[in-house]
């Protein structure tokens, strides 16, 4: 009832994924200033961090019954810790 519940039927699968493809394309472009294994890595790190936002927010979905700004507050943190870890790592 709060206004993550507001906006969470806001957005459109086939507008979700275009976006999702544009960041992970402007993602490999930052990283081929490295080389092609910059580019490369920073897209798997752009698509690591939606794969774990997308399965927090399925959980949370099934677990709580929907979704608050709290939720996707921790949604947002989990992306970008999991792009972080990748980044890091690689």
């Amino acid at each position: 009832g709060g206004r993550g519940a507001a906006g969470a039927g806001a957005v459109r699968g086939r507008s979700a994924a275009l976006t999702c493809a544009a960041v992970a394309a402007a993602a490999a472009g930052a990283g081929a200033l490295w080389g092609p294994y910059g580019a490369v890595r920073c897209a798997a790190a752009v698509a690591l961090a939606l794969g774990a936002a997308h399965l927090l927010l399925a959980r949370c979905r099934r677990r709580l019954g929907g979704v608050t700004g709290d939720v996707f507050g921790a949604v947002g943190e989990t992306a970008l810790t999991s792009c972080l870890v990748v980044l890091a790592l690689g």
